[in-house]
């Protein structure tokens, strides 16, 4: 009796720990089943405010948190299925893709039995084997590379003689290329500053202080200036530059203020051209217009940016360079829209909810209309994206001016939708400037992405410690996106060229550009890029 009663409860604990796990498992699937569809709203309809990316971001961590307990449930479950001896359905895991096949293999063999466990004779015979993979990571090594020169005297002249020291970023640097390009990749891809950067170093053993790795980023900084001069003059040369702008907070004498970080990119590869993309950011304490027109003093073409009144100076007529004919976005513009026509964001906000405005609902209809003919010719030759747009966009073009001019000949000044339509119909002859250009984008997505680093970099290092930092921070930006435009591992790359540029022939600097490093990169690191 005392065993039947031990044997029932220890089923029905298996039955109980089974449930629970269950039930994580199930709260889990919810979880991830809502955050995908919150993803998928995000890429459909774009992201609505800044209130919904944390509402994202927090969806994320809640979904950690409850795979987590679902995996602690589930081996629980397990435990107690087998201490009940009874099989039990537990929580099925997704197929998981197979480890990549660059990756070094260890093979540990378990010793074979050298007799029959069961007769006990020693004729075995091999059918095959049973391989199981498992993924793990080796800590990072950390090595002294010394460098021996030795000294030979001549017998005959007495001379001394010794080959030359080997080149450090820094005068009397210790650092190699390797760890330097780790230090910058940390501080300006990854957001990890320095200060954080030297406490990983202290528990990795390796004592660094704050200053030393700040004199190792200013030396790299100058040793790379020759690369960025070379990036901004790709960057200015170009027929159609993206630009754009974020804030940056300086610190300032007992405050900071908020600079600006300044974004134009060469991309050609909506409309086929062959010439590499490249990304060049500035920084600024202010957001004056006389930046944009320091910038791009040389620069003569089409400009892809917001309707932001302090690039007015590069679109007169008399600048020495050249016309800057300006396209407007019109991402910008169909969120305006958007802001009025937000259905699953009234949905969330309940007795708080603005009306929708059928206005805006068909507004933003119309404007994804011309963004799906966008899609179907992105990567065509800009003759053939001309084509297609006098053929498909042009009259959709025109029958949207048309219904907005009616629109607003009936709204009175005081409706919400009445400035996105001022926004629109105001700047018309820049917001279509793509049908006459097959050069041009429909949007200014280009710039913004390259500045999203810097939007989700504040975060973590709150602000630039002076504005030379920020020019700084800038100009090492600058080589790392390009470098990830193009396709190239930016750590890998600047590890590289960290280590040749100082014995590279000034003339023959172009060679270590990201899109011409990959030919004439050492094996080993082009396959690590």
């Amino acid at each position: 009796m005392i065993l039947a009663e031990r044997a029932a409860r220890m089923a029905a604990e298996a039955e109980a720990t089974h449930a629970k796990a269950d039930l994580t498992g199930t709260e889990a699937l919810i979880a991830h089943l809502k955050l995908a569809i919150e993803k998928l709203r995000r890429a459909l309809y774009g992201s609505r405010s800044e209130r919904q990316a944390k509402l994202l971001d927090q969806m994320e961590l809640e979904l950690e948190e409850l795979e987590a307990a679902a995996s602690e449930d589930a081996i629980a479950a397990q435990a107690a299925a087998a201490q009940a001896s009874r099989t039990m359905t537990v929580r099925k895991h997704p197929s998981r893709r197979p480890f990549p096949a660059h990756l070094p293999r260890e093979r540990i063999v378990i010793a074979a039995p050298t007799a029959c466990p069961c007769c006990g004779s020693a004729k075995l015979s091999k059918l095959g084997e049973d391989i199981t993979e498992t993924l793990e990571v080796v800590p990072r090594r950390w090595k002294v590379i010394q460098t021996v020169r030795e000294r030979f005297s001549c017998r005959d002249c007495e001379r001394i003689m010794q080959p030359p020291a080997p080149f450090h970023v820094t005068p009397r640097g210790f650092a190699g290329p390797q760890l330097l390009a780790t230090i910058l990749f940390d501080k300006f891809a990854q957001h990890l500053p320095l200060n954080r950067q030297s406490e990983r170093f202290a528990r990795e053993g390796i004592e660094l202080s704050v200053s030393t790795l700040a004199d190792q980023v200013g030396a790299c900084a100058t040793a790379l200036a020759p690369l960025h001069r070379l990036i901004e003059a790709h960057v200015l040369a170009a027929e159609r530059l993206h630009g754009d702008d974020t804030t940056v907070p300086i610190l300032a004498r007992g405050k900071t203020t908020t600079g600006r970080i300044w974004s134009y990119v060469r991309d050609d590869r909506p409309f086929g051209g062959p010439d590499p993309p490249a990304a060049l950011f500035y920084a600024s304490r202010d957001r004056s217009g006389a930046h944009p027109e320091r910038h791009l003093g040389g620069f003569g073409g089409i400009l892809q940016a917001d309707a932001y009144g302090g690039y007015n100076g590069l679109y007169g007529p008399d600048r020495a360079a050249g016309t800057v004919t300006p396209a407007f976005c019109w991402s910008h513009a169909r969120r305006k829209f958007f802001e009025l026509a937000d259905i699953a964001g009234n949905a969330r906000r309940g007795k708080n909810a603005a009306v929708i405005s059928p206005i805006a609902l068909e507004a933003v209809r119309r404007i994804d209309a011309l963004f799906e003919i966008e899609r179907g010719i992105n990567g065509l030759p800009a003759a053939e994206r001309l084509d297609a747009r006098k053929r498909e966009s042009a009259p959709l073009v025109a029958e949207l001016e048309a219904w907005l001019r009616d629109q607003r000949s009936r709204l009175s000044r005081s409706s919400p939708v009445t400035e996105p339509i001022d926004y629109l119909l105001r700047r018309w002859p820049a917001f279509t400037r793509f049908l006459d250009d097959g050069r041009v984008c429909l949007s200014n997505n280009a710039a913004e992405r390259a500045l999203r680093g810097f939007a989700l970099g504040r975060k973590a290092w709150l602000f630039a410690g002076s504005e030379r930092g920020a020019e700084r921070a800038a100009a090492i930006a600058t080589l790392i996106m390009t470098a990830k435009l193009n396709d190239i591992d930016p750590q890998a790359w600047l590890a590289d060229v960290l280590a040749r540029i100082a014995g590279h022939p000034v003339q023959q600097l172009g060679e270590l550009l990201p899109w011409r490093w990959g030919r004439s990169a050492p094996r080993d690191l082009a396959q690590a890029a």
